[in-house]
């Protein structure tokens, strides 16, 4: 079973349980993938990976609608984007420490044989690459940098 499968099984089981959060969420992520599959000149179906790619970039808005709200004063509206985060966050891999991410970049970057700032492009593919979702791209780009400066 894919995970788009999964997905929509586990819509419609939250639709049969009337679980308006959950099946609100899934749906948001469920046309986040559809758009993503006709995204271009022609239809295509997407890999697990890039199932992932679609939930971690819809994870990261609700994080980001948040905290935005959270400024404005607007708990209510942040309470119900980390509801949506935190069912979204349960089809994404368990995210790195600090410790376990600056270890993997310090070896990624070793491996890559990037030196200094001016290669940080390089760094951070091999980075991403030995990530593999596992962390937000802003954090693993801070560690490059302090790595690439160390």
């Amino acid at each position: 079973m894919t995970l788009k499968d999964q997905l929509q099984a586990d819509l419609t089981t939250a639709m049969r349980e009337r679980d308006p959060v959950r099946a609100g969420s899934l749906r948001m992520a469920l046309t986040a993938i559809t758009n993503e599959e006709v995204a271009g000149k022609e239809h295509r179906d997407l890999t697990d990976d890039d199932v992932l790619k679609v939930i971690t970039k819809e994870a990261k808005k609700r994080r980001e609608a948040s905290a935005a709200y959270r400024g404005a004063g607007r708990t209510e509206l942040a309470a119900k984007e980390d509801a949506e985060l935190a069912i979204l966050e349960t089809y994404l891999p368990t995210q790195l420490s600090d410790e376990e991410l600056t270890a993997i970049v310090r070896d990624a970057v070793a491996a890559s044989g990037a030196m200094g700032m001016q290669q940080m492009g390089l760094a951070m593919k091999a980075a991403q690459q030995a990530v593999a979702g596992r962390a937000e791209g802003g954090r693993v780009a801070a560690i490059v940098k302090q790595v690439l400066a160390s």
